[in-house]
Formats: structure tokens, C-alpha cells, sequence
């Protein structure tokens, strides 16, 4: 896995297109069908930073759609989460969630934090389709994986704070939060307006919204933004 995750730093590619490689490079070894990396903050998810799929990438969305997951507990505690078969879990933690992955096909999902020191950026989300533990050796490599990840993080936002005229640290980090969140910020914005409620009721209301029809955040997020609908009290 180090040979991987080196051949990876070294490609000379940055951001998002490394985040998107180095889950791609990692699954064969982690006996995985798809990864993605996945921003959390202040306890939100904030965006995909990277993911080795189309399909990777709708499964993570799940967590901001839906508010819970093995991402943002392995985010908020620092520890892995490792669900080796979502159908015959026990404890519930995550209904909404569990439910909406097992109906996208996932049996399997293991989430690594993603920090450095004691900062915490997100977690590595990998799925698979067939139920069945990560081994103790995969477990391993999972964990150089998300330190990788953390790099390649702290590497985009350093590097753009460098860039004449460009935002400080802080603000970069704000900018790689707010990846693919725009259109949802945009609509909860007009669902406030609309309903005359506050930001988190109405986030609260397109959650909703998008989890009674099977959909996703943003998709309905697009809806919104672009008048195809409309919420009503």
C-alpha cells in the first residue's frame, strides 16, 4: 500500500483530481468496491472531496441527505467505524441511512477519519456490495490511506493560501468545505424565504424532502434553484 500511496503523492497530481486517484489506486488492496473521501465539519458533512466513482460519490452525499452515518461518527469520535453487514446490524444508530444504502445496493461500509494531530478533516468512506470484515491487514492500509488523504487536504489548502492574492489558510479551508454544497446552501436559502423559517428548519425541510421521494440533497437542491420546485407549508 505505501508503494500505491507513493505512487500517488508523486504523480504531480493536486486537489481534487490526487483525492480522486488515490481512491481509485486503494480499492483492489482494500477489497472494497468504491471509496470516497468525504469533509466534515462542525459535526456537517461539507462535500466529497474525492471518490473513486459516480456511484462512490452518490453514496457519500447519503450522509449530508440524511444527517447520520458511519462517516460523520468516525468524524465526531476519531475512531473507525466498521459495519461489515448494514442488513444484520444491530444497533441502529443510523435508520435513515442504513436504509437508504442498502437500497442503493451496499451491504458493507467501513469510514476512517481523516486528521492530523488532533484536527479531524473528514473520513474515508468505503463501500461494497457483499457483506464481510475488513481484514486486519486492510484495516492497516485503510489508515495510511486516510493519512494520505489528509495530506492531499492540507496540501490544497496550503498551496492556495501561497497564490498571490489569494484567501488565507482559513478561508481556503472554507472554500474546500463548501465543495458541491453551493446549490444546497442556495435552496435552503430560498425555502427560508419562502416559508418564512429559519436556516436550519428549512435545511431541515429539504432533508426531508429529499429523503420521502429517494433522493438526494442536491438533487432536489437543483430543483429548487432552478424553480422546477417549490416547497410549501
Amino acid at each position: 500500500m505505501r508503494t500505491v500511496i507513493a505512487r500517488v503523492l508523486g504523480s504531480g497530481q493536486r486537489g481534487a483530481p490526487a483525492a480522486n486517484q488515490l481512491c481509485v489506486a486503494c480499492l483492489p488492496l482494500l477489497g472494497v468496491d468504491s471509496a470516497a473521501l468525504s469533509l466534515v465539519d462542525d459535526g456537517e458533512s461539507r462535500g466529497t472531496f474525492g471518490a473513486s466513482t459516480d456511484h462512490a460519490r452518490l453514496l457519500d452525499v447519503l450522509h449530508f441527505t440524511t444527517g447520520e452515518g458511519p462517516c460523520l461518527q468516525a468524524a465526531r469520535t476519531g475512531d473507525p467505524v466498521l459495519v461489515p453487514d448494514l442488513h444484520v446490524y444491530d444497533e441502529l444508530r443510523w435508520p435513515a441511512f442504513q436504509d437508504a444504502a442498502e437500497r442503493a445496493g451496499i451491504r458493507a461500509v467501513f469510514a476512517i477519519p481523516v486528521r492530523t494531530g488532533r484536527v479531524t478533516f473528514g473520513a474515508l468512506d468505503l463501500f461494497r456490495s457483499t457483506p464481510g470484515p475488513l481484514s486486519v491487514t486492510q484495516l492497516a492500509d485503510a489508515v495510511l490511506v486516510a493519512n494520505a488523504a489528509a495530506h492531499i487536504l492540507l496540501a490544497t489548502v496550503i498551496e492556495g493560501a501561497d497564490e498571490p492574492d489569494n484567501a488565507s489558510p482559513a478561508q481556503q479551508w472554507e472554500q474546500v468545505a463548501s465543495m458541491e454544497r453551493v446549490e444546497i446552501y442556495q435552496a435552503t436559502g430560498m425555502i427560508m424565504a419562502q416559508l418564512k423559517v429559519s436556516a436550519a428548519l428549512a435545511l431541515l425541510r429539504l432533508r426531508a424532502y429529499a429523503f420521502a421521494h429517494d433522493q438526494t440533497a442536491n438533487e432536489v437542491a437543483r430543483q429548487i434553484v432552478s424553480r422546477q420546485l417549490r416547497m410549501e407549508l
